[in-house]
């Protein structure tokens, strides 16, 4: 790429004695060496690319960001490199570009990029490439979420005790005067106490149904620390499972649980561990429906970090762009779902310190994936150096659960 100063530059060379042109290319030296430093030291990804989007120049940063090696980079296309850019849509012959980009390796991330094109002086004259600055913006990002869930709280707060101030009292209030009814049909004809015993029957169900709403929207907002202890998982999950099979028996659908064995001990409150396993294997059994026939499996994996339970239905699984609401207040796929079990779950989750996360595609079912980290980290043994293995060189083994009485 030529620049004025070079154009000018080789313009007087041949003006230049043998002193001169030595001093003009040391100034060069000193100039690339000083840019070279500062594009280093800078957080954010500096790079040089040509009309086609090769790559010519990058920093460290944006190595980082992307997880692209520089000795490979350089020469190759920056599209070839990372996967999913379109080099082709980003390309305007004069025009400044910023774009959000979400990229999963080496990290999960969200990255902002600027690409401007590169012309002659003052942004004139024959284009010669682009330069492309990168910044991660993943925390901004989060910080906008956790802004939206608190705003969310909020609201589901105020509308909560509206709620349960507004239809608790007419509730009870019904409860009350079905009872009083209840008294009076005794005295009526078997055959009349019958038809309106199924009235009331179905008077009370819904009254249930309205008090269960109430308490879901009161156990989503509700300030509640956990009460931990602990706990052994794998008895939480078969005793959650029990507890629903009946549930899962009425509804045709199969409960499989594919538990590790030797889970280490957890520190949880048990009730609401047990609250969040009820609501993600019910909401499994309700979407789960396979050729063969519907099943729900309950697995768990443990590493060095904690123990995942993951929750698979083999049912029709959520578009892509329902993805994003299934954490939003009141959105549900279910007919006469409430919208509220996957906020309780996430809510729960996150006071124990852990993550939900979900992978789904169209046909292909769902999983919802709870991760609990262990309350102190475990010790996690490095291999030997390599050569002799003298005694200094051997790694000691801590056993750490047995220096805690078995709780890890």
């Amino acid at each position: 790429m030529k620049t004025g100063f070079l154009d000018k530059l080789l313009e007087r060379v041949d003006r230049m004695d043998s002193g001169q042109v030595q001093g003009t290319i040391l100034r060069l030296v000193r100039e690339r060496g000083f840019m070279e430093s500062v594009f280093q030291a800078m957080l954010e990804g500096v790079l040089i690319l040509d009309l086609d989007g090769t790559v010519t120049y990058l920093n460290n940063a944006a190595c980082e960001l992307f997880g692209i090696d520089e000795d490979q980079a350089l020469g190759n296309s920056l599209a070839g490199k990372i996967r999913g850019l379109d080099w082709a849509s980003l390309v305007d012959q004069r025009r400044v570009m910023s774009r959000d980009l979400e990229v999963t390796y080496p990290d999960h991330r969200f990255l902002n990029f600027y690409l401007a094109p590169i012309g002659g002086e003052q942004g004139e004259g024959e284009l010669v490439g682009y330069v492309m600055l990168v910044r991660d913006v993943t925390a901004d990002r989060k910080n906008e979420v956790l802004k939206t869930e608190s705003d969310q709280v909020s609201m589901l707060t105020l509308l909560a005790a509206g709620v349960a101030h507004e239809l608790g009292n007419p509730l009870n209030s019904v409860t009350i005067h079905l009872q009083l009814l209840e008294r009076k049909m005794r005295r009526l004809p078997a055959e009349v106490r019958e038809e309106l015993g199924s009235l009331v029957t179905t008077a009370r169900d819904e009254i249930k149904r309205l008090d269960t709403i109430i308490d879901q929207f009161l156990t989503a907002v509700r300030p509640s620390r956990p009460q931990v202890k602990w706990c052994d998982l794998a008895v939480l999950i078969e005793e959650a499972a029990r507890f629903l099979q009946p549930e899962f028996d009425e509804d045709g659908c199969a409960l499989v649980l594919d538990i590790e064995g030797g889970l280490p001990s957890l520190e949880l409150d048990p009730t609401q561990m047990k609250q969040a396993l009820y609501n993600v294997m019910r909401n499994a059994m309700q979407a789960a429906s396979g050729e063969q026939r519907p099943e729900v499996v309950v697995t768990t994996h443990a590493d060095d970090t904690g123990v995942v339970i993951a929750v698979r239905d083999n049912g029709p699984g959520i578009d892509p762009e329902d993805m994003g609401k299934v954490f939003q207040p009141y959105f549900t796929t279910k007919a006469g779902g409430t919208g509220l079990g996957l906020l309780i779950v996430r809510r729960i989750v996150r006071d124990h310190g852990g993550d939900i996360t979900l992978d789904s595609s169209r046909g292909d079912g769902m999983v919802v994936s709870l991760s609990f980290p262990f309350a102190r980290p475990r010790v996690r043994y490095l291999a030997a150096p390599s050569g002799d293995d003298t005694p200094e060189d051997r790694r000691s083994v801590i056993d750490v659960e047995a220096m805690e009485g078995g709780k890890g």
